[in-house]
């Protein structure tokens, strides 16, 4: 089947039912999410499969990513990529650390640590695995697992430039906060298709800085950690 060819951050806003509050302050910290991940309540995730949105004949592959949450003095930040424009695969989008299952990895956990460790240099000394997010499966077919994992915050970065053209930090506070978390549309043909997307102003001050554009499958997952937090 033929694929759309869109420009996310072109796409309209719509309108959504009343706002959700945002996580209160004790929600937001370490031991509450290690809490939460490791006996959660019942809940219900808002959206796992966006893949039959556009095409139900896809063929899946397995993949992990790392939800990676930084514990910094100032509270939890979550660390994302912006993927290098000249991937075959989703191409200059903010992501999670990850990627595809390979043979020799044990299970998902060790994929999106392997994978984690390839793109950016953090290696697992520095994460405590804490639990996952249920499975996500993606417009472009892939499965993902959602591997949450608390980070100290001493790390060094080394990016490998052949995938990864920048690395920031979002605060917590901020991707739960649904008063950020915008739904845009598109349609195309006779399908609509509707996804979260969280703008994040980018740290250089300047009026034309510009935002950290986070929206599909990553907003998606952000925004069932939301639903699991808040339970």
């Amino acid at each position: 089947m033929r694929r759309p060819l869109f420009d996310p951050e072109q796409l309209p806003v719509v309108p959504t039912e009343a706002s959700l509050p945002a996580l209160e302050v004790a929600r937001l910290t370490a031991e509450f999410v290690r809490a939460r991940l490791q006996m959660p309540p019942d809940w219900q995730p808002e959206q796992t499969d966006e893949s039959r949105l556009i095409d139900a004949s896809l063929k899946l592959r397995e993949a992990a990513v790392l939800v990676p949450l930084v514990q910094r003095e100032v509270g939890l930040t979550v660390l994302l990529t912006q993927r290098n424009a000249s991937l075959s695969q989703h191409a200059g989008q903010v992501s999670f650390p990850g990627g595809g299952r390979e043979d020799f990895d044990l299970d998902m956990v060790d994929t999106a640590l392997r994978e984690t460790m390839e793109e950016v240099g953090i290696s697992a000394n520095h994460i405590e695995v804490i639990g996952r997010l249920p499975d996500y499966i993606t417009g472009t077919g892939f499965h993902v697992s959602p591997i949450v994992g608390l980070l100290a915050p001493d790390f060094t970065l080394q990016p490998d430039p052949s995938e990864v053209a920048e690395v920031f930090e979002v605060p917590l506070a901020f991707l739960m906060d649904p008063a950020n978390h915008e739904v845009r549309e598109l349609r195309w043909e006779d399908r609509v298709r509707r996804f979260y997307a969280m703008p994040y102003r980018r740290s250089d001050q300047a009026p034309d800085a510009g935002y950290h554009f986070i929206w599909g499958a990553t907003a998606g997952m952000l925004r069932n950690l939301y639903h699991l937090l808040a339970a």
